[in-house]
């Protein structure tokens, strides 16, 4: 049987890592950390986010996570005054690898410029993208890096992918510059994308809807009635504008022949009550037009709104025979024909 020390404590170039078996703890450099398997438990992680927060959503949430943890690690080295930028980028790249980021080697570092280019070769995140069939790298590497020269540099530095492994290179090459692109921004861009795409589905489904309604309104928007024999009534009901009046218009003239209509009885009492000149001027144009295939017209139920305001106009209903009410209009028609009920 193999005996292990209860504290455990290895040096790997010149890094050092850690363990208390009893707390359950393991050190990496004397602080705490995690060891994870890649092929299993990180892919699942990274797979179930983005399960739920589907792709976009996922690649901007850890892009924005590498980023925001590359800042605190440039930031730490940043404020420790003997190391410069360079050889806190070779002590960040050590020590990641010791830690199974992979191998990155930083190449054109200019202080001046504030720009650089990473060779990124078999990281973690290339070998959970591989595992998960994709045929482009992650943001999290990428964005963790320009996090980290955004605390080393004092600027907001941000990345452009030049080549992936996953492509088939022997590494990927990022190249970092200062710009005005940053996780907030992007995570701005994509909310108001988001609502962008919301609104669009919400209009499109509006117009659906609008369209089924005004289907529905002309299947069942004055409809014709054949109360007798040569009687038909029409209903008016509601407000009628253009659209609305030809189509009612057309329905009328195609179907008084069917019914060999003598009379047609315009009921204007399911008019709406803010009534305009336009609907006024309707009365007189489905009149005339009924008139040239032999039918006569009958008003019954018009308002005292409907009386002022075609009273202020140049439009006449004197040809028309108007009654108060439906029953009277009826009557009137009935007589016309020499009939009436008994």
């Amino acid at each position: 049987m193999e005996l292990v020390a209860a504290n455990p404590s290895i040096n790997i170039g010149g890094l050092h890592f850690d363990w208390n078996l009893e707390k359950g703890q393991f050190l990496f450099e004397g602080q705490d950390a995690v060891l994870f398997w890649i092929s299993s438990a990180m892919k699942t992680f990274f797979d179930t986010i983005e399960e739920i927060s589907g792709e976009e959503a996922s690649n901007l949430v850890f892009e924005t996570t590498g980023f925001r943890q590359g800042l605190v690690v440039g930031e730490y080295f940043e404020k420790i005054k003997d190391v410069t930028v360079t050889e806190a980028a070779q002590l960040i790249t050590n020590t990641y690898a010791s830690a199974g980021w992979g191998q990155t080697v930083i190449k054109d570092l200019n202080f001046e410029t504030k720009t650089l280019t990473a060779h990124i070769k078999d990281s973690w995140e290339y070998k959970i993208n591989l595992l998960q069939g994709k045929k482009t790298g992650g943001g999290f590497l990428p964005a963790h890096y320009a996090g980290i020269f955004t605390g080393l540099f004092g600027t907001n530095i941000w990345y452009k992918v030049i080549q992936q492994q996953l492509e088939g290179h022997e590494y990927s090459v990022i190249e970092y510059f200062p710009s005005n692109v940053n996780v907030s921004n992007n995570i701005h861009q994509l909310a108001r994308k988001k609502e962008s795409e919301q609104i669009q589905q919400l209009e499109a489904i509006v117009e659906e809807k609008t369209k089924e309604l005004k289907e529905l309104v002309k299947r069942i928007s004055s409809p014709i009635i054949p109360v007798l024999e040569e009687i038909v009534v029409v209903p008016l009901l509601g407000k009628y504008d253009e659209e609305r009046s030809e189509e009612l218009v057309l329905k009328t003239l195609e179907n008084l022949p069917a019914y060999k209509a003598t009379y047609l009885i315009l009921d204007l009492t399911g008019l709406d009550k803010n009534i305009s000149v336009h609907t006024a001027s309707l009365l007189e144009k489905i009149g005339s037009a009924a008139a040239l295939i032999g039918t006569k017209t009958i008003l019954v139920g018009i308002s005292s709104e409907l009386s002022m305001i075609i009273s202020q106009t140049d439009i006449s209903l004197s040809k028309f025979d108007c009654f108060q009410t439906l029953q009277h209009g009826i009557h009137y028609a009935l007589a016309q024909l020499g009939r009436e009920i008994i």
